[in-house]
C-alpha cells in the first residue's frame, strides 16, 4: 500500500513564491496543515541565484502609476491591467515584510531603502541587497518559515503527477528521491509554486532543476499554458557558462561595448536609444545580436560576446555595490571588472508564459493555484522588466497561499480511497521506468537534441521556416522521449529516473512553446520574427493558450488582454 498524508492545503515547490504561500497560509490559519513539498533542499531553489534586486515603490519621486505603465510597456502591452494594478499595489507591502522578517535591503546613508537603476523603469525602483538580493530572500523566507510548526516539509519529494478528483484539485502523488517511495499528499487544495523551465534551452542562466516540472503537471491535467512563446534572453550572460552577470551592473553605470570599444548602445534609433544600457532586456538582447552580425563582436571559443566595462566605476563602488559579480568574473572567466571589461553575450533567463492563471493565482481547475516564474496571470506580457519577479514571487504567492487556503476551508475532503487507487496506479507507472530496457534512447541524447532544436528555432530572432522546422523536430523527440533506456533499477537517490521524468516535462514545455510561437506572426517583446518584423495589434493583441493533446500537437487558442486605461502605443524609449 502506498503511503498517504493529508493537509489543508499542498504546495508545490519551497522557492520565494512557495515559502510566500506557505506563510500566508499558515499566519491566516495556525491550525490548518500546509504540506510544503520540493524536489530540492528550500535553500537551494533557484530564488537563491538572484542578483540585482526586486521592484517597488519607494521614493518620493515615484508612484504606483509610473511603476504600472512601466511594466504595461515592458510588456509590450500584453500583460493584464487588472493584474498589473494589482501588482504594483501590493509590492511595496511585501518589502517592507520581507524586511521586518530579516531580509538586509542595502540602506541610503539617511536610513531609507536604497534603490538602483533597472531597464525599463522611469526611476530607480529596485530594492537591492548589495548583489546577492535572492539568497538573502530566500533566507528570510526560509527561517520565517521554520517559525510555523503547521508547515510540515517534504524536502526532496519529486511530484510526478496532480490528483484530481470530481473536476478539483485534491492532492499530489509524490517520489521520495531519498527511498524511492512513492507517497500520496493530500490537500483540500494544491499550489504549485516549482519555477520555470529554461534548461529546455542549451544555454541559460538557469540552474539544472530548471526543468518545468510543475508545468507538465498542470498542462497534462487540463490547464493551458499561456504565453509561451515569450522567453526572456537576459543580456549579459558569461560565455560558456551562462552564469548570469546581474543587470545591476549596468544599473550602477556599466557600459556594453562591442570589438570596436564602442559604446553601442547609445546609436541604436529602433526604441532603446535614450535609455541605453538602461533599456529592455529584450532590446538589448536584439542589439547585441545585431552587433555579432555586423562583424564587431569579440570572439571567443565558445563564440561571440560583446563586453560589460565596468572599469570607469572604480574598486569602492564595485566591491559596495556588486561584491558578488566580482567574484564571479574572476572565478569563472579569469577577469576582474576592477581593470579589464568582462566578457557577456545574451543567454535564456526566464519564462514570461506558463500555468494560466488569474489575478487571484487561481487557474481553471478548482482547487487548484500557481505563482512565481511557473505561473502567468499575465504580469509580464510578451517581456518582464528586471526586478519584477522577485516581487512576483511575494505578492502572488501570498496570493495563493490566502485563496488556496480559503478554498480548503470551504471544501470537504475527497474520497480517499478513489485518491490512493490514482497513486498506486501513478508509483506503478514510475517503477517501471527503473531499469528499464525496452528503450534504445539515452536521456543525454534526446536532451541534447531537444536543447539545440529550441536553440535553432526559437532564439532571440526567429523566423518562420526554422519554427516550423522546430515544431516538427519537437515532434520527433516527443516519441523519443517515450524510448528512454534507463539501467539504474535502485530505489535510493535513482537520479536516472529523476532525469527521464525532468526530460518529459521539458518536452511538454517545448511544443507548448514552439506551437504558440509559430503561430504568432508578428514581433512583439522577446519574441521577434524577422518574416514580422512590427508588432500587430489588430491581429494578435491576445494570449497564446495551449492545451495538451495526448498524442498530438497542443490546441493552441486565444485568449483576451485584459487592457485599462493605458492604450497600447508604440513602445519607445
Amino acid at each position: 500500500m502506498i503511503e498517504v498524508s493529508r493537509h489543508d492545503i499542498v504546495i508545490v515547490g519551497a522557492g520565494a513564491a512557495g515559502l510566500r504561500a506557505a506563510i500566508e497560509a499558515a499566519e491566516a490559519d495556525p491550525n490548518a496543515s500546509i504540506g510544503l513539498v520540493s524536489k530540492v533542499y528550500p535553500m537551494r531553489s533557484h530564488t537563491v541565484s538572484a542578483e540585482g534586486g526586486a521592484a517597488a515603490v519607494a521614493r518620493d519621486d515615484d508612484n504606483l502609476e509610473m511603476h504600472g505603465f512601466d511594466t504595461v510597456k515592458g510588456s509590450d502591452f500584453l500583460g493584464d491591467q487588472n493584474v498589473i494594478e494589482y501588482f504594483v499595489e501590493e509590492a511595496p507591502k511585501e518589502l517592507a515584510l520581507l524586511e521586518n522578517w530579516g531580509c538586509p535591503w542595502s540602506r541610503n546613508e539617511d536610513g531609507t531603502v536604497a534603490t538602483r537603476a533597472f531597464g525599463g523603469m522611469t526611476v530607480k525602483r529596485t530594492w537591492y541587497a548589495a548583489d546577492k538580493v535572492g539568497f538573502h530572500m530566500l533566507h528570510s523566507l526560509f527561517q520565517h518559515s521554520m517559525r510555523f510548526d503547521n508547515i510540515v516539509r517534504y524536502d526532496e519529494y519529486f511530484v510526478t503527477k496532480l490528483l484530481i478528483e470530481d473536476g478539483r484539485a485534491c492532492g499530489v502523488v509524490s517520489l521520495d528521491i531519498r527511498t524511492g517511495e512513492m507517497q500520496a499528499i493530500l490537500g483540500r487544495a494544491v499550489v504549485i509554486a516549482s519555477g520555470g523551465a529554461g534548461k529546455v534551452f542549451p544555454f541559460t542562466t538557469n540552474g539544472m532543476i530548471k526543468t518545468g516540472d510543475g508545468m507538465s503537471l498542470a498542462y497534462r491535467a487540463g490547464v493551458a499554458l499561456k504565453d509561451m512563446e515569450f522567453v526572456q534572453y537576459h543580456p549579459t550572460g558569461l560565455p560558456g557558462t551562462g552564469i548570469l552577470i546581474t543587470e545591476a551592473t549596468r544599473g550602477e553605470g556599466g557600459y556594453l561595448r562591442n570589438s570596436e570599444g564602442t559604446r553601442f548602445l547609445i546609436e541604436y534609433d529602433y526604441g532603446v536609444g535614450t535609455k541605453a544600457e538602461l533599456g529592455p532586456r529584450d532590446m538589448i538582447s536584439r542589439a547585441i545580436i545585431q552587433e555579432f552580425e555586423a562583424g564587431r563582436g569579440v570572439p571567443d571559443r565558445h563564440g561571440e560576446h560583446a563586453n560589460l566595462d565596468l572599469t570607469h566605476l572604480g574598486e569602492e563602488k564595485i566591491m559596495s555595490r556588486l561584491p558578488f559579480v566580482r567574484e564571479l568574473a574572476k572565478t569563472y572567466v579569469g577577469v576582474d571588472p576592477v581593470y579589464e571589461p568582462i566578457p557577456i553575450r545574451p543567454v535564456v533567463h526566464y519564462m514570461m508564459g506558463g500555468i494560466d492563471t488569474d489575478v487571484e493565482a487561481a487557474t481553471n481547475i478548482p482547487g487548484l493555484y500557481a505563482a512565481g516564474e511557473v505561473a502567468c496571470a499575465s504580469l509580464n506580457g510578451a517581456n518582464r522588466l528586471g526586478s519584477n519577479s522577485l516581487t512576483e514571487c511575494l505578492v502572488f504567492g501570498a496570493s495563493a497561499g490566502r485563496n488556496a487556503l480559503q478554498f480548503s476551508k470551504d471544501s470537504g475532503d475527497a474520497n480517499e480511497g478513489q485518491l490512493t487507487a490514482q497513486a498506486e496506479e501513478e508509483a506503478a507507472r514510475i517503477d517501471a521506468y527503473r531499469g528499464s530496457q525496452n528503450g534504445e534512447e539515452r536521456i543525454s541524447a534526446v536532451r541534447r537534441d531537444l536543447n539545440k532544436a529550441m536553440e535553432e528555432g526559437c532564439g532571440v530572432y526567429r523566423k518562420q521556416d526554422t519554427m516550423q522546422k522546430c515544431v516538427e523536430q519537437v515532434d520527433t523527440i516527443k516519441q523519443r522521449a517515450q524510448q528512454l533506456k534507463l539501467e539504474d533499477s535502485s530505489k535510493v537517490f535513482n537520479t536516472e529516473v529523476i532525469s527521464a521524468l525532468e526530460l518529459i516535462a521539458m518536452v511538454d514545455v517545448a511544443e507548448a512553446l514552439v506551437n504558440s510561437a509559430v503561430l504568432r506572426k508578428e514581433s512583439r517583446g522577446a519574441h521577434t520574427c524577422r518574416d514580422y518584423p512590427q508588432r500587430d495589434d489588430q491581429n494578435f493583441l491576445h494570449h497564446s493558450i495551449a492545451y495538451y493533446q495526448p498524442g498530438a500537437r497542443p490546441r493552441i487558442d486565444k485568449k483576451e488582454v485584459a487592457l485599462g486605461h493605458w492604450e497600447p502605443e508604440e513602445r519607445k524609449y
